[in-house]
């Protein structure tokens, strides 16, 4: 481990999808999704924390949730919670990152990772970004992790690679040729047939110094918000773009490269993810509570309050949460349907269910 590391941790979506249990107050990355007794942030800080000291953790998040990162990461001091006022986008929320970072040097190893993704081979994933910062602090590159991808999922953004510039533990490196956002399936197929498509992690490695000139090279104006002498946090957010980092910059620039990788990934978007990724039983049902009695019921997803019993009976290919005064019934293959459902409950009952 060297000083040198740094580790931005983006924490602040609302995960609408994985509802109700995830809800504005209360968004996925700070539960217990996998029942496993940790929930997806603290598991993010505790897989990076062997490779990043605690000191050089930043957690940007929107400003209500300041008070539940410092409860379940202990290790953080409260200015390394980086408070958004307003939501917009990864491009600012890096930038942001970058400002805390770049106070205290100019020569800086980064990972810029979510909160709420599932890593299933630990050793795995720490010796790829151990790889891919070897790449970074050695060349003037943009590095992204891509996922070989297992099926033609259409919910994932897609890489393709041109020539490998570069092998490092086995590991290879190539030049980005293009990006692409969630494909159609026909589309997504002929992708994984091609072999040169590999799913968009959204994990990014940089120098301090390659992001800062991509910043003034593509985002010019986000990159003199966050150096301007007079920082006041509220100003700079009222004037800053929405705008992704991979629509901003990572599509722009020439010196963005791929790193092939394979580590047991899934952003655990939806509660379909989720199913993929869990533990079955003998029916194929994913089952999360410690109370919950299945009869001739398969391939569900059920997730319950652990003091809850539940009895399900006669269910197929469902997704069922329950919450303390919420409840969600539906197929897992209308799961895209989540997202309207909540919009309606805002509109017909209020915000207090969301």
């Amino acid at each position: 481990m060297t000083k040198k590391n740094f580790c931005i941790i983006m924490a602040g979506g609302v995960g609408s999808r994985f509802w109700p249990l995830s809800t504005t107050a209360t968004p996925k990355q700070f539960l217990d999704i996998l029942g496993v007794g940790k929930t997806l942030l603290q598991l993010t800080y505790e897989r990076m924390v062997k490779i990043v000291p605690p000191e050089n953790f930043y957690v940007v998040t929107n400003a209500q949730y300041e008070n539940i990162v410092l409860q379940q990461i202990p290790d953080l001091q409260p200015h390394q919670v980086l408070k958004e006022p307003l939501r917009k986008n990864t491009a600012p929320c890096i930038a942001y990152g970058n400002h805390e970072i770049r106070k205290r040097t100019e020569d800086a190893n980064i990972i810029v990772t979510p909160s709420d993704h599932l890593i299933l081979n630990e050793e795995d994933f720490l010796n790829t970004v151990t790889a891919g910062w070897e790449f970074t602090q050695n060349n003037d590159s943009l590095l992204t992790l891509g996922i070989k991808p297992t099926r033609p999922d259409t919910g994932f953004g897609y890489i393709q690679i041109k020539e490998e510039v570069s092998e490092i533990n086995s590991l290879k490196i190539n030049k980005v040729k293009t990006f692409t956002e969630k494909p159609e399936l026909e589309i997504a197929k002929m992708f994984l047939k091609s072999g040169d498509f590999f799913w968009n992690s959204g994990i990014f490695l940089w120098s301090l110094k390659s992001i800062d000139c991509a910043f003034k090279t593509y985002l010019p104006k986000v990159y003199d918000l966050f150096t301007a002498e007079q920082f006041v946090l509220d100003d700079v957010y009222s004037n800053c773009p929405n705008i992704s980092i991979d629509y901003g910059i990572m599509e722009k620039a020439e010196n963005v490269y791929v790193l092939q990788s394979s580590f047991g990934w899934s952003d655990l978007g939806t509660w379909g993810a989720l199913y993929e990724n869990a533990e079955k039983d003998e029916m194929q049902n994913a089952v999360i509570g410690e109370n919950v009695m299945t009869y001739n019921t398969k391939n569900c997803v059920i997730s319950m309050p652990n003091n809850k019993l539940a009895v399900v009976d006669g269910l197929e290919n469902c997704i069922v949460v329950d919450t303390a005064d919420k409840l969600l019934i539906c197929k897992r293959d209308d799961e895209q349907k989540i997202r309207q459902f909540v919009n309606d409950i805002k509109f017909q009952k209020g915000e207090s269910y969301i």
